[in-house]
């Protein structure tokens, strides 16, 4: 965090105010400082008595109603939850976006208590009323939150340990808030991501509710994740245009426009009705969607005309079987024998001669660079029998990461298959393990990976015992792991076990092969197409920091409008490529840091703001601000 001159003065304002009554680990985090000032601004004294109002009677009947849908699945989460909680002597409670308790679930030690006897249905919690705390902060956040402690604004509810997270609905637009809290000495390491799993849940249902009538799919990489919290969900009206998607859709689609309007062939590639039909008809699909991702879908819910609306229960998505593992041969665009490129030549042979050594192999280059397709090459010529298994770890969400990686058992958590899953990793048994975009592994993670490293044992969540796993690992990134490292970012002692062999593939703008990968690209996607010279020179004019997910986009759209089996000339790609075309990559570096340094004086000189709001990782944040010196010492 690099703190503006304001945002200082506005800390020094908070510590004057609050005096010695700080967390014993001394000044929070900048969200929680954050929420201080606006208390601070709100005219609130921390020291002061806490009154919290409480609604009539006749209000509180009349919000219920209004909120009746989000409400009805709103209380199964909280009674899920008060199983999985019990004992700990919590509260769970759900509030419309006023930020006014609706229901509350309680046990009668936390009843008791002088800190937990304002919480009760009908009062009022947003943040200007009620300081810093997790309902009213998530809901001026607009995200998950963890308040422990004296980390409330109120000196009050310094006894209290609360997490939050909001619920939106299919359109984004917040409609409740779901909150758990416990006393400080008595909080549970797990509590925020079983709040922000089950307002997932809840997301899930109300998006089934809201898009009853249309076709819903549920999306993810891996098939056996098709009936979990971490499938992404994406409605689609008859015509095929985006109605909604949920954040994990967003998420599994990022780089590509999946806001309402948007149409299916702008996603994936292919005709709407067709698809839609198979899907509706036999089940579970393979995808590709434009960035070159593979993806499957299966139907959540159908069109009106197939079958009755959905009732208002959580949405269960229609069982598939497993498929046989992902067999898909490696692209061509830069399998051997059409790799011209040295670099890329030496990077193969190098990868080849590590998995024959069964080392763990550390691959670098940008995104869309090519780091999958060669370690799909890497596990074809291993000889290995298992399954190729790659894991973006980027695209995992925060709060079933682990239970992605490593498995669980049935009933371990919110939205868990009542059979478990065994996981990704175990999935891969006998064959390769790519885990890309490595540094977005959270660091907890990241020491459970290095103990798989030690032992090659796999516990799934939830579970008792361990199962030996035999694969062959690749990992890969795009940043610098050794300063990643280095400011603590990443674990040393897992870059040392994973760096035995380091193998760099070049950005396609640097490629000597760009003709010949470039048409045999567009031979992957349709093998009567053909590229002249003059759309050749004018796609090589292009910088594509996308690189071949780029360029698969853009052949793609090309060919959609242009006609299948079409000789593409310059005007064919000419009307689809970006606006903008930067032709020095230097140039494209500028013009990308500039705009993460904007955002980032924007946000407060907040990070994890910034990737957000930017679609971008916290890592790339990092490189550009240590990019800049001048920024940095402000």
């Amino acid at each position: 965090m690099i703190p503006r001159p304001e945002h200082r003065l506005e800390r020094a304002r908070v510590l004057r105010e609050r005096g010695n009554a700080l967390p014993p680990e001394g000044l929070p985090s900048d969200e929680i400082v954050d929420s201080w000032v606006r208390c601070l601004d709100a005219g609130l004294a921390s020291g002061a008595a806490l009154q919290i109002p409480v609604v009539e009677d006749a209000q509180l009947r009349e919000r219920r109603e209004r909120s009746e849908v989000v409400r009805r699945l709103a209380r199964a989460e909280l009674e899920t939850l008060s199983q999985q909680i019990a004992g700990s002597n919590f509260l769970l409670a759900f509030a419309d976006p006023d930020g006014i308790i609706l229901d509350c679930y309680a046990d009668n030690r936390f009843r008791m208590s002088g800190s937990g006897a304002g919480i009760v249905a009908g009062s009022l919690w947003r943040e200007e009323v009620a300081g810093t705390n997790g309902l009213g902060t998530a809901l001026a956040n607009g995200r998950s939150v963890a308040v422990t402690g004296l980390e409330h604004y109120f000196l009050e509810l310094g006894d209290v340990s609360c997490t939050a997270a909001p619920v939106r609905d299919a359109r984004g637009a917040i409609v409740g808030v779901l909150d758990a809290s416990s006393y400080f000495e008595s909080r549970q390491r797990h509590t925020q991501a079983l709040v922000q799993m089950a307002a997932t849940h809840i997301e899930n249902g109300l998006l089934a509710h809201q898009m009853r009538g249309h076709l819903v799919l549920a999306l993810h990489p891996r098939p056996e994740f098709l009936g979990t919290l971490s499938a992404g969900l994406l409605a689609f009206d008859e015509g095929g245009r985006v109605l909604a998607a949920n954040l994990r859709a967003r998420q599994l689609l990022q780089g590509l426009d999946v806001s309402p309007g948007s149409a299916f062939e702008a996603l994936f590639g292919e005709p709407f009705e067709p698809f839609a039909a198979r899907a509706e008809r036999q089940g579970e699909q393979r995808l590709r969607d434009l960035m070159g991702s593979s993806l499957f879908a299966a139907c959540v819910s159908r069109a009106r005309r197939a079958v009755p609306a959905p009732r208002l229960a959580a949405p269960v998505p229609v069982p598939v079987p497993v498929p046989a593992p992902d067999t898909a041969p490696p692209l061509a665009v830069v399998a051997p024998a059409a790799a011209e490129d040295p670099a890329v030549a030496d990077a193969y042979r190098l990868a080849e001669a590590a998995a024959r050594m069964a080392v763990p192999i550390l691959l670098h280059g940008e995104t869309g660079s090519g780091k999958e397709v060669l370690a799909r090459h890497v596990h074809a010529t291993s000889g290995r029998r298992g399954a190729f298994v790659a894991v973006n770890c980027g695209a995992l969400p925060a709060e079933l990461v682990e239970a992605e990686l490593f498995g669980y058992v049935g009933g371990a958590f919110t939205g868990a298959r009542r059979e478990g899953s065994e996981g990704l990793i175990a999935s891969a048994h006998g064959g390769t393990l790519l885990l890309d975009e490595l540094c977005e592994l959270p660091l907890a993670l990241q020491a459970a990976l290095l103990r798989f490293l030690d032992d090659r044992q796999v516990r799934p969540v939830g579970g008792t015992r361990a199962r030996t796993v035999d694969v062959q690992l690749l990992a890969a990134t795009h940043a610098d792991l050794e300063a990643e490292a280095a400011a603590g970012r990443f674990r040393a002692d897992l870059l040392y076990r994973l760096n035995t062999v380091s193998v760099r593939l070049p950005p396609l703008r640097a490629r000597r092969d760009f003709g010949a990968a470039a048409r045999a690209m567009l031979a992957e996607i349709d093998r009567a197409a053909t590229l002249d010279d003059a759309a050749l020179a004018r796609l090589a004019r292009h910088a594509w920091p996308g690189n071949f997910r780029e360029l698969r986009s853009v052949l793609t759209r090309a060919l959609l409008l242009a006609g299948a089996g079409r000789r593409l000339g310059a005007a064919d790609v000419e009307r689809v490529m970006p606006a903008a075309t930067v032709a020095a990559p230097s140039s494209l570096q500028q013009v990308a840091g500039d705009a993460v340094r904007r955002e980032f004086e924007r946000s407060g000189g907040s990070v994890s703001r910034t990737a957000r709001t930017l679609g971008i990782s916290r890592t790339t944040v990092y490189r550009y601000l240590r990019e800049a010196p001048a920024l940095g010492a402000r």
